[in-house]
């Protein structure tokens, strides 16, 4: 960043207002000098935030901002917020249908600054995706939300990014059943050179190293448990490496995340959703953070839910918001520099 350069606060969106959101974002401003948190503001309900700061007793003092611009002054004496009032006051735990247009509204207006050069990036508080599809939410996550809201042919796709471990499931949010019918090499090829590409521009590495992932036990050992492998997946690598991307695989998925095989790559390209996510999850838990790559900005949230059983509670960790704060800055100044080369 140029001495000339104001900086700019991540946008952050309030999520379900009946889960953990309001209690890991004030616990995450608490945090602000001793982990190094950046400057941000939140979009939500500053009346929800008030309640929950002082049921949980977190002496968080809430600044009111009519811009994204008076976070960064604001930041060091209160949490800045841009109200945006609720229909119903949440209660903790109870998800309620009235406030899914908010939850809604609040990422569309994160994504929005963000592309209009207020805000630095988008982070995104945990969703409930059950009460929003009850609403008429026409997407089955963030992901794909965010690929429509950035609009023209942005292909959206999910990392899940851990200090052990980077991983990228090539479907999301389908039943087993669905992802295996849907596999295909060319959705192999586009999450891998998303990855590739993300991996360098994001993330600093210079050649990228993926690992991809078997689908079945053994990585179909030669066809004698199923033939996935070598008809989708091995054509697929082939692809990747000819495009230049040091790729490797099909690994059987027993082996792919063990100590000795994480050194050997700097993501792993899994088949679906539970082959990436449990390692990931096992590993890194309370660091994890989930990135949205394809986008023409920046994107980042916890990776983990809404918690509605400890909503309310006190007990919601912040580790992983404050993981997706600092990696979406960290993601948002190398795009930045590498602009103004």
């Amino acid at each position: 960043m140029t001495a000339s350069t104001p900086p700019l606060p991540l946008a952050l969106s309030m999520g379900e207002p009946a889960g953990i959101g309001a209690e890991i974002t004030l616990k995450a401003w608490l945090k602000r000098d001793d982990d190094g948190v950046p400057p941000f503001f939140i979009i939500a309900d500053a009346g929800h935030l008030a309640v929950d700061a002082a049921a949980l007793d977190l002496g968080v003092p809430l600044v009111r901002i009519a811009e994204p611009a008076a976070a960064i002054a604001a930041f060091a004496r209160g949490l800045p917020v841009l109200h945006r009032p609720l229909p119903h006051m949440p209660v903790p735990g109870r998800p309620q249908a009235a406030t899914a247009p908010s939850v809604v509204k609040a990422i569309e207006e994160a994504v929005r600054l963000t592309q209009a050069g207020q805000a630095a990036a988008v982070v995104t508080n945990p969703i409930h995706k059950k009460v929003l599809l009850g609403a008429g939410f026409p997407f089955p996550g963030h992901t794909e939300f965010l690929a429509s809201l950035a609009g023209g042919d942005a292909h959206a796709v999910m990392m899940l990014a851990g200090p052990s471990l980077r991983v990228v499931p090539v479907s999301v949010h389908v039943s087993l059943a669905q992802a295996i019918a849907g596999l295909s090499a060319a959705a192999i090829v586009a999450a891998g050179q998303a990855t590739a590409q993300a991996l360098a521009q994001d993330f600093g590495i210079a050649r990228p190293r993926l690992a991809i992932a078997g689908l079945n036990p053994h990585a179909g050992e030669e066809g004698a448990m199923g033939s996935d492998e070598q008809d989708l997946i091995a054509p697929a690598v082939a692809v990747l490496q000819a495009a230049g991307i040091e790729a490797f695989g099909p690994v059987p998925p027993d082996a792919l995340f063990t100590p000795l095989a994480r050194t050997g790559y700097d993501a792993a390209i899994c088949m679906y959703h539970d082959q990436a996510l449990i390692p990931l999850k096992a590993l890194d838990f309370d660091r994890a953070v989930n990135v949205t790559l394809g986008l023409p900005f920046v994107r980042t949230s916890p990776d983990h839910g809404t918690a509605f059983d400890i909503a309310g509670k006190g007990l919601a960790s912040p580790a992983s918001l404050i993981a997706a704060l600092k990696m979406a800055a960290a993601i948002a100044d190398r795009r930045r520099a590498g602009q103004q080369r």
